[in-house]
């Protein structure tokens, strides 16, 4: 075993392994974090191509003002608040039962504005539901391409 450590050829490539390992953990621990609004892209893409479709009713629709968007950041311009440009999250409530059980829930519509006419949509009015079979508190009612309401 001696030999095995004096000898510096055997040593490279346990070394290497080292930096390797300490590069990979850097670059984990320092990685963006996830921007919010592709997060829920990718969850509306998914309920789109899984989900089951459910009969559910609109119950309204709500405007929040984000509270980020008025912070400044150090470089002095506006900073967006979660993809939100204008400052406004809507918020579009809605209910469904599904064996018995009702949910009672809301998706966020920010950006999904174009494919509906807002001034269309009424409290009680139907729609269909896509739910996720495995999960059916994780729904939506609007897609970047499939819309639920009638």
């Amino acid at each position: 075993m001696k030999e095995f450590l004096s000898d510096w050829h055997n040593l490279l490539p346990a070394a290497g392994l080292v930096v390797l390992a300490i590069v990979a953990v850097f670059f984990w621990l320092w990685r963006k974090p996830d921007d919010p609004s592709e997060v829920e892209r990718q969850r509306r893409a998914y309920l789109n191509r899984i989900g089951r479709i459910v009969e559910g009713h609109v119950l309204e629709i709500q405007d929040y003002p984000c509270a980020s968007q008025t912070k400044k950041p150090a470089g002095g311009g506006k900073r967006r608040a979660g993809g939100h440009s204008n400052g406004i999250q809507k918020l579009l409530y809605y209910t469904y039962s599904i064996s018995g059980v009702t949910y009672e829930t809301a998706q966020d519509i920010t950006g999904l504005e174009a494919r509906i006419h807002l001034s269309r949509i009424a409290a009680g009015q139907v729609a269909s539901v896509k739910y996720d079979p495995s999960n059916p508190s994780n729904s939506i009612l609007l897609a970047d391409d499939w819309s639920g309401l009638h």
